[in-house]
């Protein structure tokens, strides 16, 4: 199963691409002993229109552009569905199980997605009820994939109960 989170806004040289870059780099060098065949990250500009409707349109436009087809959706949603690490590494395993080909995250900008996006999403995952910077939920999000993916190889990185 390929694995592509699609995020709006660029993070050069801060801390949270930092975060980034160490734990999706980190999933890569593993994730294909576990069937997870390619990691891919793709980073769009922040829209520049006048005001947060009109962002949030112009950002879903470019954001469908990059999602392959018959993808399976997750947006990244504070309303959505909260899972604990175990839980999210077995929520992959069972996708790439049943024929996953495309898992695409998809992560908003600063005023998030747009509600079009959201609702027509397979599903909604939250890091719990709190709203979270765009930036920040991308670096968590690559740290609970490469977690998962510690989780479901028996890695020693993941010590929460099984």
């Amino acid at each position: 199963m390929r694995i592509t989170v699609v995020a709006v806004g660029r993070a050069r040289s801060s801390a949270e691409q930092t975060i980034f870059d160490l734990h999706w780099e980190r999933a890569a060098a593993s994730g294909g002993r576990l069937g997870f065949t390619k990691l891919d990250c793709v980073i769009l500009d922040t829209s520049r229109s006048g005001d947060s409707a009109a962002r949030m349109e112009d950002e879903a436009k470019k954001l469908i552009a990059r999602i392959p087809p018959a993808a399976h959706r997750i947006a990244l949603d504070e309303a959505g569905r909260s899972l604990s690490s175990e839980a999210f590494a077995k929520h992959l395993a069972a996708l790439r199980d049943g024929g996953v080909r495309d898992l695409v995250f998809l992560i908003g900008g600063p005023d998030g997605l747009a509600p079009a996006l959201r609702e027509g999403a397979s599903e909604r995952l939250a890091f719990g009820p709190q709203t979270w910077p765009h930036l920040l939920v991308r670096a968590m999000l690559a740290e609970q994939i490469y977690r998962a993916f510690s989780i479901l190889s028996g890695h020693p990185y993941h010590r929460g109960r099984v």
